[in-house]
C-alpha cells in the first residue's frame, strides 16, 4: 500500500511558528500573530513584496533576529535559546558571504572546522558538496577567480557540506542575470530533490517561487495571505492581491446581483454589463466583490454568444513577447484590460484600434470577497 507524500509530509512537522510575533520599535509589527508549519524535506517559499517580513522570519528561524513574542520549534524544540551556529541549519545569502582570500576548498571547510571534524572528514565532505553543486576541479580557486554563478554555487555547497537537515536561502539569486538566474533555479531544484533537506527560500520573484516550491506562503504586511502549492495559488486564489502578485490579472469591481447552488454568482460590473463568475467565498446578493480574469484566458471572440461572458472592446495597444502578443484593450470599463493569446495566429491578426468583442468561461474567472482584503 502506498502511502500519498503530502499526507506524509503533514504528519512530520519539522519547524513551526506558533504565534510569532516581532517588532523593532514595540510599537510597529512587521511580522504579526504568524502560524506556520513547515514539513520535514518541504521546499517552502515565503513570498512577497519588500516588507512584506518573508526576510524577517527567515532571520528569527536562523537566530539572527530575536522573537518578540510566540514560538519558534524545530522538530518540537523551541530555539529561542539556541545560538544561531547551534541550529544545524544552513544559510545561502544573496551577496554570498564568501571568504575572499580562501580559496574554495577552505571557504568549505571552515564550518567543518569549526565543529571539530578531523581533516579526512572534512576533506571527503568538501569533495562530495563539490560533486553535488558540480564544481568538481574548482576546489583551489579564489572566489574572484568565479564567475558569479560559480560563487553562488560555492555558497550552496558550503551550506550544505556540513549535511544540515534545514537549509535557509535568502534571495540567493538576486545578484544573477536573467539567464544565470533561471539555470540555478533549475539546479537548486535539483540539489533539493536529491537531498530531500527542508529548504525555506525567501524572494520576491514569483516566478522564481513556482518553479522551486512545494508550497508557497505568499506574504503581505507581515502576514500570510495564502499558502498552498503554486498551481493551487495561480489556478485558485482566495485573495486580490494574491491573484495579482502571483502572475498578471484583470481585475474587475461589481456587485454580486445573484448566486446559483452551484457557487456560481451574477455579478454587475457596470450598466448592463454582467459576470458570470465562480465565487470563492460565500457571497450574498447586494455584497461588493472583485472579479479576477487571467489574461490568458481571455479570448478574442469569433462568433456571437461564443463564451458565456463576451463583451465589445476597443484594442489599445498590442506587444509581441515571442510565444505570444499582450494585447491591451478597452473593456467592461476598464482602460487596460489585458488579454495574452499564443503567437499562432499570427502578428497582425489585430491593429491597435480595433473594435473587437473579448470573451471568457464563467469558470476562468472567481469573484473575491472585498472583506477578505480588509483583513
Amino acid at each position: 500500500m502506498t502511502t500519498d507524500k503530502a499526507t506524509e509530509q503533514a504528519s512530520d512537522v519539522h519547524i513551526s511558528f506558533d504565534n510569532v510575533v516581532k517588532s523593532y520599535d514595540g510599537s510597529t509589527q512587521v511580522v504579526k500573530d504568524l502560524n506556520l508549519d513547515v514539513n520535514r524535506g518541504e521546499f517552502l517559499t515565503l513570498l512577497g513584496p519588500s516588507g512584506s517580513g518573508k526576510t524577517t522570519c527567515l532571520m528569527m528561524l536562523a537566530g539572527f533576529e530575536s522573537i518578540t513574542s510566540g514560538t519558534i520549534t524545530i522538530d518540537g524544540r523551541a530555539i529561542q535559546d539556541i545560538l544561531p551556529h547551534k541550529r544545524g541549519i544552513g544559510m545561502v545569502f544573496q551577496n554570498y558571504a564568501l571568504f575572499p582570500h580562501l580559496t574554495v576548498r577552505k571557504n568549505l571547510s571552515f564550518p567543518l572546522e569549526v565543529r571539530g571534524m578531523s581533516a579526512s572528514e572534512r576533506n571527503s565532505r568538501v569533495m562530495r558538496a563539490l560533486e553535488l553543486v558540480q564544481l568538481e576541479g574548482l576546489e583551489n580557486r579564489k572566489p574572484r577567480n568565479l564567475s558569479g554563478g560559480q560563487q553562488q554555487r560555492v555558497a550552496i555547497a558550503r551550506a550544505l557540506v556540513f549535511e544540515p537537515e534545514i537549509v535557509l536561502m535568502d534571495e540567493p539569486l538576486g545578484a544573477l542575470d536573467r539567464r544565470l538566474r533561471e539555470e540555478m533555479q533549475y539546479e537548486i531544484r535539483r540539489i533539493h530533490q536529491q537531498l530531500g533537506v527542508t529548504m525555506v527560500y525567501v524572494t520576491h520573484d514569483q516566478q522564481e517561487a513556482m518553479v522551486l516550491s512545494d508550497r508557497v506562503a505568499v506574504f503581505r504586511d507581515g502576514r500570510i495571505e495564502q499558502i498552498a502549492t503554486p498551481e493551487t495559488l495561480y489556478e485558485e486564489p482566495s485573495r486580490v492581491f494574491v491573484s495579482s502578485f502571483i502572475g498578471d490579472n484583470n481585475v474587475l469591481y461589481g456587485e454580486v446581483r445573484e448566486v446559483q447552488d452551484n457557487d456560481i454568482c451574477h455579478v454587475s460590473i457596470g450598466p448592463d454589463r454582467n459576470v458570470q463568475a465562480l465565487s470563492v467565498e460565500e457571497t450574498k446578493p447586494g455584497e461588493p466583490v472583485w472579479v479576477a480574469i487571467r489574461p490568458e484566458r481571455v479570448g478574442i471572440a469569433k462568433t456571437e454568444n461564443q463564451y458565456s461572458n463576451q463583451f465589445d472592446a476597443i484594442v489599445n495597444d498590442i506587444v509581441f513577447m515571442g510565444d505570444h502578443l499582450r494585447i491591451n484593450v478597452d473593456t467592461c470599463g476598464v482602460r487596460n484590460f489585458i488579454i495574452k493569446i499564443p503567437n499562432l495566429v499570427g502578428h497582425g491578426a489585430v491593429l491597435p484600434g480595433d473594435e473587437i468583442q473579448v470573451g471568457w468561461a464563467t469558470l476562468d474567472c472567481r469573484a473575491l470577497s472585498m472583506d477578505s482584503e480588509k483583513t
